[in-house]
Protein backbone atom coordinates (compact mmCIF):
# COMPACT_ATOMS: atom_id res chain seq x y z
CA UNK A 1 0.00 0.00 0.00
CA UNK A 2 1.21 3.44 -0.85
CA UNK A 3 -0.30 6.09 1.39
CA UNK A 4 -0.05 9.80 0.64
CA UNK A 5 2.65 11.82 2.37
CA UNK A 6 -0.20 14.15 3.42
CA UNK A 7 -1.91 11.44 5.51
CA UNK A 8 -2.98 12.44 9.02
CA UNK A 9 -4.57 10.33 11.72
CA UNK A 10 -6.55 10.17 14.91
CA UNK A 11 -7.61 7.38 17.26
CA UNK A 12 -11.04 6.81 18.75
CA UNK A 13 -12.73 4.25 20.95
CA UNK A 14 -15.59 2.10 19.70
CA UNK A 15 -17.70 -0.69 21.17
CA UNK A 16 -15.46 -3.14 19.28
CA UNK A 17 -12.13 -1.63 20.33
CA UNK A 18 -9.83 1.22 19.51
CA UNK A 19 -9.95 2.50 15.91
CA UNK A 20 -7.35 4.33 13.89
CA UNK A 21 -8.73 6.78 11.32
CA UNK A 22 -6.68 8.44 8.60
CA UNK A 23 -7.39 11.08 6.01
CA UNK A 24 -5.73 12.98 3.20
CA UNK A 25 -6.83 16.18 1.49
CA UNK A 26 -8.89 13.90 -0.82
CA UNK A 27 -10.90 12.15 1.91
CA UNK A 28 -10.97 9.32 4.42
CA UNK A 29 -8.07 6.99 3.65
CA UNK A 30 -8.17 4.54 6.52
CA UNK A 31 -10.18 2.95 9.29
CA UNK A 32 -8.57 0.04 11.16
CA UNK A 33 -8.87 -1.69 14.50
CA UNK A 34 -5.61 -0.99 16.28
CA UNK A 35 -4.84 -4.70 16.68
CA UNK A 36 -5.93 -6.03 13.30
CA UNK A 37 -3.81 -7.65 10.62
CA UNK A 38 -2.21 -5.62 7.83
CA UNK A 39 -1.88 -2.29 9.61
CA UNK A 40 -0.09 0.47 7.68
CA UNK A 41 2.70 2.54 9.25
CA UNK A 42 0.11 4.77 10.93
CA UNK A 43 2.30 5.71 13.90
CA UNK A 44 4.46 7.83 11.58
CA UNK A 45 1.53 9.98 10.42
CA UNK A 46 0.89 13.29 12.20
CA UNK A 47 -2.06 13.44 14.58
CA UNK A 48 -4.86 15.79 13.52
CA UNK A 49 -7.82 15.31 15.83
CA UNK A 50 -9.61 18.28 14.20
CA UNK A 51 -9.35 17.22 10.54
CA UNK A 52 -12.92 17.74 9.22
CA UNK A 53 -13.17 14.30 7.58
CA UNK A 54 -11.89 12.58 10.71
CA UNK A 55 -14.29 14.53 12.94
CA UNK A 56 -17.22 13.70 10.62
CA UNK A 57 -16.19 10.03 10.44
CA UNK A 58 -16.01 9.81 14.21
CA UNK A 59 -19.52 11.28 14.49
CA UNK A 60 -20.83 8.88 11.82
CA UNK A 61 -19.28 5.89 13.61
CA UNK A 62 -20.97 6.87 16.88
CA UNK A 63 -24.32 6.92 15.09
CA UNK A 64 -23.55 3.67 13.23
CA UNK A 65 -22.72 1.79 16.44
CA UNK A 66 -25.91 3.20 17.98
CA UNK A 67 -27.92 1.63 15.16
CA UNK A 68 -28.18 4.42 12.58
CA UNK A 69 -28.40 3.35 8.95
CA UNK A 70 -27.50 6.72 7.45
CA UNK A 71 -25.08 6.40 4.54
CA UNK A 72 -21.52 7.58 4.96
CA UNK A 73 -21.31 10.95 3.21
CA UNK A 74 -17.64 11.87 3.36
CA UNK A 75 -15.25 11.45 0.40
CA UNK A 76 -13.08 8.33 0.32
CA UNK A 77 -9.45 8.22 -0.76
CA UNK A 78 -8.64 4.68 -1.93
CA UNK A 79 -5.53 5.64 -3.91
CA UNK A 80 -3.19 3.69 -1.58
CA UNK A 81 -4.18 0.46 -3.35
CA UNK A 82 -3.37 -0.93 -6.75
CA UNK A 83 -5.93 -0.52 -9.53
CA UNK A 84 -7.03 -4.14 -8.91
CA UNK A 85 -7.44 -3.54 -5.17
CA UNK A 86 -9.36 -0.35 -5.82
CA UNK A 87 -11.74 -2.20 -8.14
CA UNK A 88 -12.43 -4.74 -5.39
CA UNK A 89 -12.96 -2.05 -2.76
CA UNK A 90 -15.37 -0.19 -5.05
CA UNK A 91 -17.28 -3.46 -5.55
CA UNK A 92 -17.55 -3.82 -1.77
CA UNK A 93 -19.23 -0.42 -1.63
CA UNK A 94 -22.03 -1.87 -3.77
CA UNK A 95 -23.02 -4.47 -1.13
CA UNK A 96 -26.16 -3.07 0.50
CA UNK A 97 -26.50 -2.75 4.23
CA UNK A 98 -28.00 -5.92 5.68
CA UNK A 99 -26.85 -8.10 2.80
CA UNK A 100 -23.81 -10.25 2.15
CA UNK A 101 -21.82 -11.23 -0.90
CA UNK A 102 -19.28 -13.96 -1.59
CA UNK A 103 -15.71 -13.72 -2.79
CA UNK A 104 -16.83 -15.33 -6.05
CA UNK A 105 -19.58 -12.78 -6.53
CA UNK A 106 -17.09 -9.96 -6.03
CA UNK A 107 -14.75 -11.61 -8.56
CA UNK A 108 -17.63 -11.73 -11.04
CA UNK A 109 -18.60 -8.13 -10.29
CA UNK A 110 -15.15 -6.82 -11.20
CA UNK A 111 -14.95 -8.97 -14.35
CA UNK A 112 -12.27 -11.33 -12.99
CA UNK A 113 -14.20 -14.55 -12.28
CA UNK A 114 -11.05 -16.66 -11.78
CA UNK A 115 -9.38 -14.20 -9.40
CA UNK A 116 -11.20 -15.32 -6.25
CA UNK A 117 -8.00 -15.68 -4.19
CA UNK A 118 -6.66 -12.32 -5.35
CA UNK A 119 -10.02 -10.77 -4.49
CA UNK A 120 -9.73 -12.29 -1.02
CA UNK A 121 -6.29 -10.74 -0.63
CA UNK A 122 -7.56 -7.32 -1.71
CA UNK A 123 -10.49 -7.60 0.69
CA UNK A 124 -8.12 -8.52 3.53
CA UNK A 125 -6.09 -5.38 2.83
CA UNK A 126 -9.12 -3.07 2.64
CA UNK A 127 -7.90 0.17 4.23
CA UNK A 128 -11.32 1.51 5.21
CA UNK A 129 -12.98 -1.18 7.28
CA UNK A 130 -16.66 -0.91 8.27
CA UNK A 131 -17.34 1.88 5.72
CA UNK A 132 -15.97 -0.15 2.79
CA UNK A 133 -17.88 -3.18 4.06
CA UNK A 134 -15.48 -6.11 3.75
CA UNK A 135 -17.26 -7.65 6.75
CA UNK A 136 -20.24 -8.33 4.43
CA UNK A 137 -18.24 -10.87 2.39
CA UNK A 138 -18.75 -14.50 3.35
CA UNK A 139 -17.72 -17.89 2.03
CA UNK A 140 -19.65 -19.45 -0.84
CA UNK A 141 -21.22 -21.92 1.61
CA UNK A 142 -22.48 -19.07 3.80
CA UNK A 143 -19.81 -19.39 6.50
CA UNK A 144 -17.98 -16.45 7.98
CA UNK A 145 -14.44 -16.53 6.72
CA UNK A 146 -11.48 -14.23 7.15
CA UNK A 147 -11.62 -10.76 8.62
CA UNK A 148 -8.50 -8.74 9.38
CA UNK A 149 -10.20 -7.41 12.53
CA UNK A 150 -11.09 -10.92 13.74
CA UNK A 151 -14.18 -13.06 13.23
CA UNK A 152 -15.83 -11.95 16.51
CA UNK A 153 -15.85 -8.37 15.21
CA UNK A 154 -17.14 -9.47 11.82
CA UNK A 155 -19.96 -11.31 13.58
CA UNK A 156 -20.73 -8.27 15.75
CA UNK A 157 -20.84 -5.93 12.72
CA UNK A 158 -23.16 -8.26 10.81
CA UNK A 159 -25.38 -8.70 13.87
CA UNK A 160 -25.55 -4.92 14.28
CA UNK A 161 -26.43 -4.36 10.61
CA UNK A 162 -29.00 -7.13 10.55
CA UNK A 163 -30.54 -5.81 13.76
CA UNK A 164 -30.14 -9.12 15.55
CA UNK A 165 -27.98 -7.76 18.37
CA UNK A 166 -26.91 -4.38 19.63
CA UNK A 167 -23.39 -3.44 20.64
CA UNK A 168 -24.34 -1.62 23.83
Amino acid sequence: MNFSSETVRTQIDSPLGRLILSATPCGLSGLWFDDQQYLPPWATWPVDDQHPVLVATHAWLKRYFAGSRAPFDQPLDLRAGTPFQQSVWHALLEIPLGQCSTYGQISQAIGKPKAVRAVGGAIGHNPIGIIVPCHRVIGKDGTLTGYAGGLPRKTALLDLELGTKGLF
